[in-house]
């Protein structure tokens, strides 16, 4: 069994999560993108707290490919994934120990780093240059 990459419950996950998504619905910006792609929260909160079980505590339940949803998604931008993680590091520092925040925190930066430069990438590409 392999331990944890910092300590924290699948009950503080699930806990962060649904206040995480309770202000995503709320968010101007990032509210109306959401509306959009979830039909069903409950179904949905569920399966990203599989992603981060798994990310985080090594449970593998989670069998998704969240940089290929993002990416078919259409309408999701590069300078979102800022927006996203200051809310959820609002989150993160409201609903946890200090320590267990920052170890999250780091870690979705991390995540979302990838998920930005591929979006990144997406958007700015032009036709080959040939020369």
């Amino acid at each position: 069994m392999i331990p944890p990459r910092f300590p924290i419950t699948a009950q503080q996950i699930d806990t962060t999560l649904a206040e995480f998504y309770a202000c995503v619905r709320e968010h101007p910006g990032l509210g109306p993108v959401f509306a959009r792609h979830v039909q069903d929260w409950p179904a949905h909160e569920a399966k990203i707290a599989r992603f981060w079980r798994n990310a985080i505590l090594f449970e593998r339940a989670y069998d998704g490919n969240p940089m290929a949803v993002h990416m078919a998604a259409g309408d999701v931008r590069a300078p979102m994934f800022g927006v996203w993680l200051g809310l959820f590091d609002s989150v993160l520092n409201r609903s946890l120990p200090p320590d267990t925040a920052a170890a999250w925190s780091a870690l979705a930066h991390r995540i979302g780093r990838g998920m930005h430069i591929a979006i990144q990438d997406r958007d700015s590409a032009g036709p080959p240059k040939l020369f």
